[in-house]
């Protein structure tokens, strides 16, 4: 931990959708510092939503809604052993974790239905906004992985 604290650096808004939240997605997407690549496959898959006469930008904000996790586990070391302690995450960390796991999860799909990134992106999104997919499961093993430490929440200091 630093000893002091660090200045929270501020997100600049995208240029098409002037959200700090497709900003922020873009940036995560990022490889190898490719930024203009990462930014034509988010904008890919969003217009794909317009096409469909959906709101790219509530279709994300629900997707992530559903996969961003309420309680983490943290592991504390306690008189010689570990215990891992149910945390709530505060809500720009919740943020991070559910864009970090809808493109894990979207990187991780199989190449054979889908092409290119921004398709793999559409269908992750797709069914996190459905509720479903693997980043939506990724969320519900976190629950009840705090759900089942419970126990342990007294020594969250």
């Amino acid at each position: 931990m630093p000893r002091r604290g660090y200045k929270i650096r501020k997100v600049e808004f995208d240029e098409i959708y002037a959200n700090a939240t497709v900003a922020k997605l873009i940036n995560l997407i990022m490889f190898d510092g490719k930024k203009t690549i990462a930014a034509e496959h988010v904008y890919a898959t969003l217009n794909r939503f317009k096409e469909k006469k959906l709101n790219p930008i509530e279709v994300l904000e629900k997707a992530i809604d559903n996969v961003s996790p309420r309680m983490v586990v943290r592991p504390r070391r306690i008189g010689g052993a570990s215990y891992m302690v149910p945390k709530e995450v505060p809500p720009r960390h919740r943020l991070f974790l559910s864009l970090k796991w809808l493109v894990d999860a979207a990187r991780a799909r199989s190449n054979k239905e889908n092409h290119s990134f921004a398709d793999k992106l559409f269908a992750e999104l797709t069914d996190a906004y459905e509720g479903k997919g693997a980043a939506v499961e990724k969320n519900q093993q976190a629950q009840k992985l705090a759900e089942a430490n419970k126990v342990f929440a007294h020594f969250s200091w």
